[in-house]
């Protein structure tokens, strides 16, 4: 094999394993990133349709009172409006499941609400119910908090997924660059082991021959400089030794 060859065989093979870390680093980067802006745009989803549930609850309470303080008209469209905002959300929230323990907090939300919804769907106005303050504050309300909590707990599930992702993004980015220090000390090792090979199969042979020829020149030694080598050098080595047999055995004859 050639020198050149040789030459260039080493840094083929660190460019190929600097390739490969590199590509291999950008896979994980680009699958991390992916998985994770998934898993955060799903939650981020769900918690906006808590939040909009809690508003639409609130302004079912806010319903009631009014209905309560005898004026049907006004607190029946609030709730009825209201109604509506709750169910669409419960709706979207309910085809966006996609982690663990979130079908059960959904229907939690989901019967609970039904048990609220009832209490209020009855006629108010005109009934005993109206003006009645504790009936409100010890069954109305009390559902109402109860519908609240639940969405509450769906709303912390999904916070305390975001911030879990949060975390495993950290230990993911770090697993990612593994590869790139890997490389990175492999191309050292290989480095060393290829200047090893340099110094040892090109550096030292071309050092013994020029000190050989050296000896030649001034006190006319046999140059018996041997390469292992079958390169170039060799081949130099070579050819140096049947010159310098022709120059000693043309000086014998003179």
């Amino acid at each position: 094999m050639g020198l050149r060859i040789k030459i260039l065989s080493g840094f083929i093979v660190l460019a190929i394993m600097l390739s490969v870390a590199g590509f291999w680093s950008i896979y994980e980067f680009n699958s991390i990133g992916s998985s994770v802006q998934r898993i955060l745009d799903e939650n981020y989803k769900s918690i906006q349709f808590s939040k909009s549930m809690v508003e639409a609850l609130e302004r079912e309470d806010s319903g009631v009172l009014i209905l309560l303080s005898g004026n049907w008209d006004e607190g029946r469209a609030i709730i009825n409006k209201a109604d509506s905002l709750f169910l669409t959300n419960f709706e979207a929230a309910n085809n966006n499941i996609t982690i663990e323990g979130e079908k059960s907090h959904l229907e939690e939300i989901q019967d609970r609400y039904r048990h609220y919804k009832n209490l209020w769907e009855k006629p108010v106005v005109g009934t005993v119910k109206e003006g009645n303050v504790k009936w409100y504050f010890d069954v109305v309300h009390q559902s109402f908090l109860s519908v609240k909590k639940s969405v509450e707990n769906l709303i912390d599930l999904n916070d305390k997924t975001m911030y879990r992702t949060a975390s495993e993004l950290k230990d993911k980015s770090g697993r990612a660059i593994m590869p790139g220090i890997i490389a990175v000390l492999s191309a050292l090792v290989f480095t060393f082991i290829f200047n090893y090979l340099v110094n040892y199969f090109m550096v030292n042979p071309i050092i013994q021959i020029t000190n050989r020829i050296n000896l030649f020149k001034e006190k006319r030694r046999p140059f018996d400089v041997q390469v292992e080598s079958h390169d170039e050098l060799a081949d130099l080595a070579a050819s140096i030794q049947v010159l310098c047999y022709s120059i000693s055995d043309q000086e014998n004859k003179e």
